[in-house]
């Protein structure tokens, strides 16, 4: 079901400064009240597991439950959400008219979580091993464009992102080595004073460089309302800060990630295996978001699994 209404596209200062720094944002898609209502509805409505794509089986680990990947594809709420124009057309302007959304994850940070270590993401083998997006031969761009959205406030005690501008094409970190998954030792490391983890990894296992540091002095943090989202190149180098534990309200972001049609997901494998958990891709699709799909390298979901049609913008120029 193609859709079009008001343009939603970056502005040519907003392209320029999303290109020099790697982000761009926050922008609001939600009034505060209006996504708490939502999330506190769909949060309860989320433990109905009938309808998921994936069973946690032998999806739930330590530290994460990756069945949790891709809601989206089972309950309306994040379906319409990650088609929305507003988020869509500024991704477009970006990624070219035919858009994949592939993968979507919650980050919850529940009060005294501890931060999420800095990190950048190319291929997304850091913690399988395996990479599960591959562009094109020859292109010199990876990674996938993230859209991190707030369903609650996400301010420095609570958690929010944290970015270093402009660290977006060069990659510090070998995705191709292997992390060791180490739950028990690796969620409670204090690294500068600070106490970061990476989900049961070490981030740092990864570093082209071990003797390197990320010059945290060129630090950002993306405070956001309850209901803004801030779109980025999963290669730059972005953070979380800790939850501190003053309130006991809990930070929850939810992103949805994009690539173009051009761009192959999970390449020669049918199962998701990470953060110490794995899951099955046999009802797995990507959802075309903006376009068309003139490579036919994906499996593509045209509708939920409750048999909801995912809105699709038409890729034309507006």
């Amino acid at each position: 079901m193609t859709v079009q209404a008001a343009d939603f596209s970056l502005s040519k200062d907003e392209l320029e400064a999303f290109h020099r720094n790697g982000y761009a944002g926050p922008f609001t898609l939600y009034e505060p009240d209006e996504i708490k209502k939502a999330w506190g509805r769909t949060r309860l409505e989320l433990l109905d597991r009938s309808a998921a794509v994936y069973q946690d089986d032998a999806a739930i680990s330590g530290s994460t439950n990756i069945s949790n990947y891709d809601r989206h594809l089972d309950h309306g709420f994040l379906a319409e959400h990650v088609t929305r124009p507003e988020i869509v057309d500024r991704v477009t302007g970006i990624l070219g008219p035919d858009l994949l959304c592939w993968r979507t994850e919650f980050f919850p940070k529940n009060p005294g979580d501890e931060g999420t270590d800095w990190h950048q993401a190319d291929t997304f083998a850091n913690a399988s091993g395996t990479p599960q997006i591959l562009w094109p031969g020859g292109s010199q761009f990876g990674g996938t464009i993230t859209v991190w959205c707030a369903f609650s406030e996400a301010t420095v005690d609570l958690g929010c992102l944290q970015f270093i501008p402009g660290t977006h094409e060069s990659m510090n970190y070998d995705e191709t080595r292997r992390m060791h998954y180490a739950p028990e030792r690796n969620t409670s490391v204090e690294k500068k004073g600070v106490r970061r983890g990476f989900f049961g990894y070490d981030y740092r296992e990864l570093q082209i460089d071990p003797n390197w540091e990320p010059d945290e002095s060129q630090a950002v943090s993306m405070e956001m309302r309850a209901g803004q989202f801030i779109v980025f190149w999963s290669t730059l180098m972005h953070a979380s800060h800790p939850h501190l534990g003053t309130t006991r309200e809990m930070r929850m972001g939810y992103a949805a990630r994009y690539v173009p049609t051009s761009v192959q997901i999970y390449p020669g494998t049918d199962v998701i295996e990470e953060y110490g958990g794995a899951v099955s891709l046999d009802h797995y699709g990507a959802v075309l978001a903006s376009g068309e799909d003139r490579f036919g390298h994906n499996r593509i979901a045209r509708e939920t699994t409750r048999g909801l049609p995912f809105k699709r913008r038409s890729g034309q120029a507006r």
